[in-house]
C-alpha cells in the first residue's frame, strides 16, 4: 500500500520478461562457470540465487536499445543459445587460468617425489596432486580477500555494453588466437609459480650427483628420495609470502583473456 488505496504496480510486459530472461541466462552461466562461483562448495541454490539477484539489478540499470524482434519460439530459442554462449565463454576465460595451478602443482610434485600420490578434489571433482590442492586453496582464499570476485562480477556488468543483448558476433580466428595466447602464457606463469621448488630441487640434485662421485657406496636413491621430499616442503613453506606476487600473475592473467573473449565476441 502507498496511501489512499493506491497499490504499487508490479505490471510489466512479455517483452520485458522476454529480455530478463536473456539476461538471467548470460549471467547464470557466467556464473555457473566464472572461478569460485562454480566450485562443487558453492551449493547450486546459492549459485540460483546470486544469478536471479545480479540480474534483477542489471535489467534495472540496463535499457534495451531494441526489442528483441523475431517470429518464431526457434528464433527466440536460438537467442537464447547465443546469450548462454556469450556468458559460458565469458566465464571460461577466467576458469581456464585456474588450471594453471594443477599444472604447477604437478611440476612441483614430479620434482620432490610426490607425484605418485594424488587427492580427489571435492571442488573439481577431479584427481589432484598434493601441492596442486595446496595452491588452489591457497589462491581461492587470496581470490576472496583481495575482492576479485567483484571484479568478476563487474567486468560481467561491462561485457552488457559491449556486448547488447543479442548483439554478439562469434569470431573464429580471435577466440583461436586467444587460446593459442593462452597456451603460451599457460608455461610461462605455471613456471614462475613453481620456479622456487624447481630451483632447490634442481640444487639438490647436483649435490646429490657430486656426493655420488666422491661415496660411490652411499645409495644416493634411498637418500635422495627423503632429501628432496623435505626440501620441497621446506621451500614451499620458506617461499608462501612469495605466493601474493604469484598470485598477481594469475589474475592478471584472467583479466586478460576474458578481454580477449569480450573482444572475440563484439
Amino acid at each position: 500500500m502507498t496511501g489512499a488505496g493506491e497499490m504499487i504496480d508490479y505490471s510489466f510486459s512479455v517483452y520485458d520478461l522476454e529480455y530478463f530472461l536473456l539476461i538471467l541466462t548470460r549471467v547464470s552461466c557466467f556464473i555457473f562457470v566464472v572461478p569460485f562461483f562454480s566450485m562443487k562448495n558453492t551449493p547450486a541454490r546459492i549459485r540460483l540465487g546470486i544469478s536471479f539477484f545480479v540480474a534483477m539489478l542489471l535489467y534495472q540499470v540496463l535499457s534495451p536499445a531494441s526489442a528483441v524482434v523475431y517470429d518464431t519460439v526457434m528464433e527466440y530459442a536460438l537467442i537464447v543459445m547465443k546469450e548462454a554462449i556469450t556468458g559460458l565463454l565469458i566465464g571460461f576465460g577466467a576458469n581456464i587460468c585456474t588450471s594453471i595451478l594443477s599444472f604447477a602443482g604437478a611440476v612441483a610434485d614430479m620434482e620432490t617425489g610426490l607425484s605418485m600420490m594424488t587427492l580427489l578434489d571435492p571442488a573439481t571433482n577431479q584427481n589432484t596432486s598434493i601441492t596442486g590442492v595446496f595452491y588452489q586453496y591457497t589462491f581461492t582464499m587470496m581470490f576472496i580477500a583481495s575482492g576479485m570476485y567483484r571484479y568478476l562480477l563487474g567486468a560481467l556488468a561491462d561485457t552488457f555494453t559491449l556486448i547488447p543483448v543479442n548483439g554478439a558476433v562469434f569470431h573464429a580466428d580471435s577466440l583461436l588466437e586467444s587460446m593459442v595466447q593462452f597456451m603460451s602464457d599457460y608455461i610461462i606463469i605455471g613456471f614462475r609459480i613453481v620456479l622456487p621448488v624447481f630451483c632447490a630441487t634442481l640444487l639438490l640434485n647436483a649435490v646429490l650427483g657430486v656426493m655420488a662421485k666422491v661415496s660411490p657406496q652411499m645409495n644416493m636413491f634411498a637418500v635422495g628420495i627423503q632429501l628432496k621430499i623435505l626440501v620441497g616442503i621446506s621451500t614451499l613453506f620458506l617461499t608462501v609470502g612469495m605466493l601474493p606476487g604469484a598470485a598477481d600473475f594469475l589474475y592478471r592473467e584472467m583479466k586478460k583473456m576474458m578481454t580477449s573473449f569480450v573482444g572475440g565476441l563484439s
